[in-house]
């Protein structure tokens, strides 16, 4: 490809990088040559994560991305070790391991997902966008699936998802002539803790996703294949990365398949009940 976005020797600051999606790409990222700064919550799933690394590419920093001074300092530190910074993977996010409804859900737990998974996101960009502009780079942040699909007992998720989106669609916007460039990526459901809610840890929301969905988009896959997805789609530029490939049409007929979705839930009685037993376990813990 004439204009290939070659990874080999670019540093990459990458926010969750702790485990699952963020994990699977810095050894991607890290395989195809990147020099790595790597942060999450904890430092001693960093240090897990990024033990097979040469310490020379590799800078380990806890960060809390609700805290936008230390956010800052997090991208300081990267371009003092490094020299620059050619890409920043705002991945930071967190979901609640209970279903719940909008009426039974903890005020606090749900405005700290969307601290987190939307305004983490906001801060990490904003953080290191001086710093991507200068080196002509790219912005890649993680929405979901969850844009243009109904969140239903998971509200705060898919609100912060479909908010990533959009500004990840407005910052490609903003960077166009400049150099540098936004992606958005969309994973579906990926094997990480964060899925086993709906996928055998409560039976409640397993239920309602096997109801709602097709067999074919409830396949769960690997966070080594959104990994290779990313790497390609970073290569290119790409606006958006959906990964696995089958949820594409979903994305482009969402306008129909919102209005079918929401008539739904509208419609039939046997997910009706399954929310309203969903929102009497909420409330009964």
């Amino acid at each position: 490809m004439k204009n290939k976005f070659n990874l080999n020797q670019k540093v990459i600051l990458i926010t969750g990088a702790a485990g699952g999606i963020g994990a699977a790409c810095a050894k991607e990222f890290y395989r195809q040559g990147a020099q790595l700064a790597l942060s999450d919550v904890s430092a001693e799933a960093l240090e897990r994560s990024a033990a097979a690394f040469d310490p020379a590419r590799v800078l380990i920093q806890v960060l809390d991305v609700s805290d936008m001074a230390a956010t800052k300092v997090a991208v300081a530190n990267s371009v003092e070790k490094f020299g620059q910074l050619d890409i920043v993977f705002a991945n930071a996010g967190v979901a609640w391991q209970t279903p719940k409804t909008i009426a039974t859900a903890s005020e606090e737990e749900f405005e700290k997902i969307i601290e987190i998974d939307l305004l983490g996101v906001w801060r990490t960009v904003r953080a290191a966008l001086p710093e991507i502009v200068k080196s002509q780079g790219q912005v890649l942040v993680t929405s979901s699936i969850y844009a243009f699909a109904n969140g239903v007992l998971n509200a705060p998720y898919a609100m912060s998802k479909s908010g990533v989106e959009s500004f990840g669609r407005s910052l490609r916007a903003e960077l166009a002539g400049t150099g540098a460039s936004a992606s958005v990526l969309y994973p579906g459901w990926i094997q990480t803790p964060m899925t086993t809610v709906a996928f055998g840890a409560n039976a409640t929301a397993s239920t309602l996703i096997e109801k709602a969905f097709p067999a074919a988009l409830r396949q769960l896959i690997t966070p080594e294949i959104v990994a290779t997805a990313v790497a390609q789609g970073l290569s290119r530029r790409a606006a958006r990365i959906i990964v696995p490939r089958r949820w594409s049409p979903m994305s482009a007929l969402r306008g129909l398949l919102n209005i079918y979705t929401d008539r739904m839930f509208d419609k039939r009685e046997d997910l009706q009940k399954l929310v309203k037993r969903a929102e009497n376990e909420a409330q009964n813990t």
